[in-house]
């Protein structure tokens, strides 16, 4: 009866010992899930703020903007009036209208007396057996354009 009740005792001991280590283990899983919806938590209140810190930056941008359109409307306003006030549109345009007789006389002929003549892609050649810029061989010496061919 002894050795019952010491096997018993024995059993309740293991069962003791059993039980606290697997209350501590789930309660150290149930404490890092604990800590894991802390921070996640932390992490969409900081999220959240974030977003409301961007929207009141591009509402304040956008008011801002909208005040400073205004502002420029009125400059362009206050000069549009005071030019009709201000200058007198018969004297410019007459001016305007010499200028332009003149270019056609002139034949549009640049400002050292040469006619005007467009824009090149190319550079002209001197001479027509002259190699043009899209030879392989076009700023190169002979030595080199013989290393180019070899």
């Amino acid at each position: 009866m002894t050795n019952l009740i010491l096997a018993a005792v024995a059993a309740l001991a293991v069962g003791l010992i059993i039980g606290l280590l697997i209350g501590r283990s789930s309660q150290s899983s149930t404490l890092r899930q604990r800590r894991a919806e802390q921070q996640t938590e932390e992490l969409r209140n900081e999220y959240t703020r974030y977003q409301a810190q961007v929207n009141e930056h591009f509402m304040e941008s956008a008011h801002l903007l909208r005040r400073f359109n205004d502002a420029f409307r009125d400059v362009n306003q206050h000069m549009a009036r005071g030019a009709n006030r201000l200058a007198s549109d018969d004297e410019w345009l007459e001016e305007l209208e010499q200028e332009s007789s003149r270019a056609r006389l002139t034949g549009a002929k640049g400002e050292d007396g040469e006619a005007a003549e467009p824009p090149r892609d190319y550079a002209p050649k001197k001479d027509p057996a002259e190699k043009g810029t899209l030879d392989e061989g076009y700023g190169l010496t002979d030595e080199e354009k013989a290393k180019a061919r070899a």
